[in-house]
């Protein structure tokens, strides 16, 4: 009797699931053909041939970090090497118009551009803005993303599209019901096996709240959701044609979550060093003031806090009435009202620490500014804990000034490593750790100091913007075959 029931309740459910399969199978496959149907009515060329459209999808184009230094390399890089090609780019920045947008990344980044380019506005952004989301941030932003996909599926279907900026669950959106070659240019993985380890072990960070570490049931909650999130993101992931990262750390991570190995390859991001290897070099003059700069955009994960916290112990150890004196340039871009917030937390947190008179916040300074102050710097400081690559990182070395960078991720593994055995710069850890080495590094004579500076010069010409373009024309490759 109770077989027969279960019989009877569970045979018309699979039915039913069965049929509504089928009603999706059918519902998507009409999309898909109501969209090939839209991308072949689109307008042809002058000519009266479709120009090949290869669109990029990077919501935040004109926030001016490195990411966007890739994007606009990449997209001069397709246009010099392919004539039938035109660039669009899907973006969120309504607040700009085109030309304003090209005419920043020139101020930025010295980057032109040799043809003109196509952007899409797109009108629902802010669901993928973190504000959004106050729990279960990563899921939030990542089905955010699939609705902005669509939106700017539905105003322009490209024939290869590029997820620029991270927003992997966009991908088998643009494959399956776009029809789209696919790739994506990845700067940092949504989650990481890094992320998994600091919830399973209950460590305090900026995305890992101090009450889930005191709570094992909600880090055990968090964990489960880590790992159904990490399932998801290596299923839309592995959807790719070409998968490009920009590290080796970026790569362990990458084929350990999307396991796509035959189609990945790291590209690292270009990096004006010409521009910077242009300053000349030379022996350090007799100063009254020295200074320390940091570049990164007022982001939670850069730390600015430990930078402050490190100078400010510097600051006091050193001896009263010692000269020169100490400068902190906190140079940055920010990109909205949360990142504004931050940094005037940032100006509370030097008043606490009795150091506002010796930082200085430079916010969104143009290119020439920002060359000015690396070419009289002694010190380029960065403290992001496994930042994916770190392209000011490289900037500050290629300026010449001695780097000190945060022990984990690309400036361990790719940037900061000896150069024909001598070193390019050094690495820390902690609050203590930063303010040892930079008193250690004012310690050493111009000479010495001069010594480090060129061995880091030598070193970076592998991050140069014509080693990316010859990598990248090389992995996107297969997109135009």
């Amino acid at each position: 009797a109770c077989f027969r029931l279960l019989c009877s309740l569970l045979l018309p459910a699979l039915f039913l699931s069965g049929i509504l399969c089928i009603c999706l199978v059918v519902l998507l496959w009409g999309v898909r053909l109501w969209i090939q149907r839209k991308k072949q009515l689109s307008s042809a060329g002058r000519d009266g041939k479709r120009p090949l459209l290869v669109a990029f999808f990077h919501p935040y184009c004109n926030a001016g970090g490195g990411g966007e230094r890739v994007l606009w390399c990449a997209i001069r890089t397709l246009q010099k090497k392919y004539r039938n090609v035109t660039c669009v780019v899907y973006t969120g920045d309504r607040d700009a118009t085109g030309e304003e947008i090209i005419e920043g990344a020139f101020r930025r980044f010295n980057i032109k551009l040799i043809h003109p380019v196509k952007f899409v506005f797109l009108e629902k952004r802010f669901l993928v803005e973190a504000s959004l989301y106050p729990h279960f941030t990563l899921l939030g932003q990542s089905l955010g993303s699939v609705f902005l996909g669509w939106e700017a599926l539905l105003k322009c279907v490209p024939d290869i599209y590029i997820d620029s900026m991270g927003y992997a669950f966009t991908i088998p959106l643009f494959k399956y019901l776009g029809g789209c070659r696919v790739g994506c240019y990845v700067h940092y993985p949504t989650i990481s096996t890094d992320m998994l380890s600091v919830v399973r072990n209950q460590d305090t960070r900026f995305n890992n709240a101090a009450f889930i570490t005191s709570s094992p049931l909600f880090s055990k909650f968090k964990l489960v959701y880590y790992y159904f999130f990490a399932f998801m993101y290596g299923l839309v992931g592995s959807c790719s044609d070409v998968v490009m990262v920009n590290s080796s750390w970026t790569l362990n991570h990458i084929l350990s979550l999307w396991r796509a190995g035959a189609c990945t390859t790291v590209v690292y991001p270009p990096c004006d060093v010409q521009t910077f290897l242009d300053i000349p070099l030379e022996v350090e003059k007799s100063t009254s003031e020295y200074s320390i700069v940091s570049v990164s955009q007022f982001r939670p994960e850069k730390d600015h806090p430990l930078q402050i916290r490190a100078f400010a112990k510097l600051l006091k150890e050193k001896r009263v009435g010692q000269e020169p004196s100490l400068k902190l340039i906190l140079i940055g871009g920010c990109r909205n009202q949360q990142d504004e917030e931050r940094v005037n937390n940032l100006k509370c947190l030097c008043e606490e620490l009795g150091v506002s008179d010796d930082v200085m916040f430079r916010i969104n300074i143009p290119f020439e500014e920002l060359k000015k102050h690396l070419a009289e710097a002694t010190i380029g400081l960065h403290t992001m804990w496994n930042e994916h690559f770190g392209i000011g990182v490289v900037e500050c070395m290629a300026a010449g000034t001695v780097i000190l960078a945060h022990n984990s991720g690309g400036p361990k593994l790719d940037i900061v490593l000896p150069h024909e055995g001598r070193v390019t710069g050094f690495l820390a850890e902690d609050e203590d750790g930063y303010a040892e080495t930079m008193a250690y590094i004012f310690s050493l004579s111009p000479e010495k100091r001069l010594e480090i500076r060129e061995n880091a010069r030598r070193s970076v010409h592998r991050f140069s913007d014509q080693h990316f373009e010859d990598t990248f024309l090389l992995s996107v490759e297969p997109l135009f075959k």
